[in-house]
């Protein structure tokens, strides 16, 4: 049985579960000690992890399970070949040089379905994750990167945008990455990528560096892999990352979940004032950027920011530092960009101060590890022998209409179990 094994956060009803499991040739320790090396989500065998130990701890109210993991970056080395190591080892140290090939090769890397080239992967990301915290140490524990994540709908000027207020924060002395995502074509799988192409002065400034990556089927407008090339990024050096997402409807919004700040930009004249009383398409903003305010459109843009301002105000209020922001911008022009980074400096500064921004980071941690679970733990039953044999028969007797879909669904489940 392949079970995760997970660092961070597990769940107590998945631990009982877990502790039940006979893992013959594992061995387990119980102790009690404060403190264990954390890692970054995980959702590998226990074999490629190295397990160490389970905690156990009495509280006064009860018995309390706690699972530990301290997979030492000296055990997950065990496992690899000499040119593996080699390997990890070249990506590692060219990444934290700063070197752009190196970065590209590393979240390559963590974007592979490989299984050996994950295992990879996760021994280059606990190397690069110790690395982070200690500059994080060293910086006096604040973030040494701001993560802003970039939304809106086809035709909004995402890419335009970006390519101006990027070489404006290059000039200004700031390492930049764009982290670019296009939607895949549910037909062929492939994707245009085309981001990156339309962001020419961008594209050759060494101080940017503009991955564009395909969805592949994930939702939310991001890929599977774009937390880890976040945290590959910033061990790289940058600290601003930016992603821009697949933008195109009300559910893209699970770049929320990954970056300190979500900014939503939106066109002049994209439909009437009811579109800005959506609740899914603005809760979820901290900033609200009319784009494309410029010439004929100035006066459509600032009858939407006027919307925009009233709708905002029919929202619950989220954080306490901080109150949403609607202002008006023209990337061909530049009016508007300057005063817009002011307004993301003063919510990153707020929001440090207050202690939300580290709390936020913190519950994107579990999130982060959760999302790991429920893929680990679907790629398992599908792979499962029991549900492979089963599923063709079921889905012939959906299709010919003996079984309805649910209690197909829950016959395979039953079966999954009773064998698992």
């Amino acid at each position: 049985m392949n079970l995760p094994a997970l660092l961070l956060h597990p769940h107590q009803h998945f631990l009982k579960g877990l502790l039940r499991t006979p893992f013959p040739g594992y061995h387990f320790t119980f102790h009690s000690s404060a403190h264990l090396l954390s890692g970054i989500p995980c959702a590998q065998p226990f074999k490629s992890l190295g397990l160490h130990c389970t905690k156990w701890m009495l509280l006064s109210n009860g018995l309390r399970r706690k699972l530990c993991v301290q997979a030492t970056l000296k055990d997950h080395m065990e496992g690899l070949s000499d040119k593996e190591q080699r390997f990890v080892d070249k990506l590692y140290t060219g990444l934290i040089q700063g070197q752009r090939a190196c970065l590209a090769e590393a979240i390559t890397l963590v974007e592979s379905t490989h299984s050996r080239k994950k295992e990879l992967a996760q021994v280059l990301l606990q190397k690069v994750l110790i690395y982070h915290r200690e500059q994080e140490q060293l910086n006096g524990g604040k973030p040494l990167a701001f993560r802003v994540g970039l939304s809106g709908p086809p035709g909004a000027g995402k890419s335009t945008f970006i390519e101006y207020f990027g070489k404006m924060l290059t000039e200004r002395g700031h390492r930049l990455s764009v982290l670019a995502v296009d939607p895949s074509s549910c037909t062929s799988g492939g994707s245009l990528l085309g981001d990156k192409t339309r962001m020419t002065e961008l594209s050759r400034d060494m101080n940017a560096y503009i991955r564009p990556s395909p969805t592949r089927g994930t939702l939310g407008g991001v890929t599977r892999t774009t937390n880890e090339a976040i945290l590959l990024c910033e061990g790289g050096g940058y600290d601003i990352i930016l992603i821009e997402t697949v933008g195109v409807g009300q559910s893209e919004f699970a770049v929320a979940d990954m970056v300190d700040m979500f900014v939503l930009l939106l066109p002049p004249a994209g439909g009437d004032e009811l579109q800005g009383i959506k609740r899914g398409i603005i809760e979820m903003a901290d900033l609200v950027a009319i784009t494309k305010s410029d010439g004929d459109l100035i006066v459509p843009a600032r009858r939407i920011q006027a919307e925009y301002v009233s709708a905002l105000k029919l929202l619950r209020k989220r954080s306490e530092a901080w109150r949403p922001k609607v202002i008006r911008i023209s990337a061909r022009s530049g009016e508007g960009i300057t005063e817009m980074w002011d307004k993301m400096k003063e919510f990153r500064d707020l929001m440090l101060a207050s202690g939300e921004l580290t709390a936020k980071r913190r519950k994107q941690q579990k999130v982060w590890m959760w999302n790991l679970i429920q893929e680990n733990v679907l790629e398992h039953f599908r792979t499962h022998p029991t549900v492979q044999e089963q599923i063709p028969l079921l889905e012939r007797k959906v299709l010919s209409g003996a079984l309805s879909p649910g209690l197909a669904a829950d016959l395979l489940l039953k079966s999954f179990k009773s064998k698992d």
